[in-house]
This record gives structure tokens, sequence and C-alpha cells, in this order.
């Protein structure tokens, strides 16, 4: 059994999404999909990280201010 690939599953979200417009013209897709991704990304590494911020941006290869701004931009409260 292979290990589950990222990308392949975004394709297939994306394909999803894409069949669900029905006709629709699709705008904004870059934004929505960033927006939906980092939210629970950010969760995710700053549980890893144990709230540590600093932690959490060397984990992303993120500046500490950037993942500041980001963690405010999407009302993440440490």
């Amino acid at each position: 059994m292979s290990k589950p690939n990222l990308p392949d599953n975004i394709d297939i979200l994306l394909d999803k999404y894409f069949k669900d417009l029905s006709g629709e013209k699709p705008k904004g897709v870059y934004d929505m999909v960033i927006h939906s991704v980092e939210k629970p990304l950010l969760l995710y590494i700053m549980n890893l990280a144990e709230g540590n911020q600093s932690k959490a941006a060397d984990i992303l290869g993120l500046n500490r201010n950037t993942l500041r701004k980001k963690l405010q931009l999407h009302k993440i409260e440490i």
C-alpha cells in the first residue's frame, strides 16, 4: 500500500470542485485553495511545535513575523 500523496489528493479535490461548478465560471481559485489549506496547516504545525512560534516558523521555513501575521489573518490565537 502506498502512502497518501498530497498533490494527488489536491488534484482529486480540485477535480471535484470544478465538476461541482456546473458550468459556473471559476473565480479566485488560487486564493481559495491557499486560504483553505493554510489555516489547517498552521494549526497542525503550531500544535506540533507546542505553541512555540519560533519553532513553528522554522518548521514552515517562514520568518517568525510572517508566521505571526498569518496566525492573525486566520484568527489563530496561541
